[in-house]
């Protein structure tokens, strides 16, 4: 018997139901009320500044031995693992893109349309592209945010695509250009977490013939390089920061960055492809010193500090 351990939300119990279905044998998932869950219905998360907020009790149950893996999204796991844990297995991305619900595309909303997110990034990317929308705060699960829609309360709400279609509602978002409104780090990416020691749960993990290669080596390259950008950056969750890598012809990966002011009123947007060995981190390195050239210090230094006075 393997112990998954999870969120206990209706996507994240998706997620690792997808992940179980993948292991061979029998696998119990473990729900896991974390300190972000604790938070997410009464605060604007914006106001937790621990990054490891959706994961932390997860890791300690791991550490303790109550549960032999995890599963997060990877947009929630911090550039850092704790001492005696690993990423353990990393399957293929997702749909990366974030939605638009309620309308066909940001084009089609009115003047001062009311649109719902709870996170800074697309608050900042959309008030870059359309300052005059109406950007309010929305929180909640997936059914929750959409029945809001459903209900008049927004004109339109953002969502991330893979969410959405691992609930089997993908068809009620249009998925917005990357290159645009480029995505979180991580984002539409699996993380299976384990302990390092050589324990009974890896390698029951290396055996499972479901498992075997389910460390997709394209999305582990983009999401070092993704994962580079942001701890670099020193970003944190007060900072609006969006961070997209692909692979492209060859062994080239290119990189698209956001960073910029919650109220969308500065930004600076920058890409860049280079050649990329296999388990190297250079595409982010590089991009990072344009950025910082650029003023992204600067400009998320400012961000830190009209968030946190807000």
């Amino acid at each position: 018997m393997i112990r998954l351990g999870t969120r206990g939300s209706a996507l994240a119990l998706a997620q690792a139901n997808w992940v179980a279905e993948r292991l061979e044998g029998e696998v119990e998932l473990v729900p896991i009320r974390t300190s972000g869950d604790e938070h997410k219905g009464t605060v604007p998360l914006s106001s937790l500044t621990d990054k490891s907020r959706f994961v932390k009790e997860i890791e300690e149950a791991l550490l303790a031995g109550e549960i032999d893996l995890a599963v997060h999204s990877a947009k929630d796991v911090p550039a850092e693992f704790p001492r005696g844990l690993l990423l353990r297995a990393l399957p293929g991305r997702a749909d990366p893109r974030d939605a638009l619900c309620g309308a066909d595309s940001l084009d089609d909303l009115r003047d001062g349309a009311v649109v719902g997110t709870s996170s800074l990034r697309r608050r900042a990317l959309l008030l870059s592209v359309r300052p005059d929308l109406d950007v309010r705060d929305l929180r909640g699960n997936v059914d929750t945010r959409l029945r809001r829609l459903a209900d008049g309360d927004f004109d339109a709400i953002l969502l991330a695509q893979a969410g959405l279609d691992r609930l089997g509602r993908g068809d009620e978002g249009s998925p917005l250009d990357p290159g645009v409104f480029v995505p979180a780090a991580g984002q539409g990416c699996l993380a299976v977490e384990a302990r390092d020691a050589d324990d009974s749960a890896n390698r029951a993990l290396s055996a499972f013939p479901g498992m075997t290669g389910v460390t997709d080596d394209t999305t582990e390259d983009c999401l070092r390089e993704e994962r580079t950008v942001v701890r670099l950056l020193e970003a944190t969750c007060n900072t609006p920061i969006g961070v997209h890598a692909v692979a492209t012809v060859g062994t080239s990966i290119s990189v698209t960055a956001f960073v910029g002011l919650p109220d969308g009123s500065h930004w600076i947007r920058d890409e860049l492809e280079m050649p990329h060995p296999h388990g190297a981190d250079l595409v982010g390195r590089h991009l990072v010193e344009r950025l910082r050239a650029a003023g992204a210090g600067e400009l998320l230094a400012d961000a830190e500090r009209a968030v946190t006075a807000g």
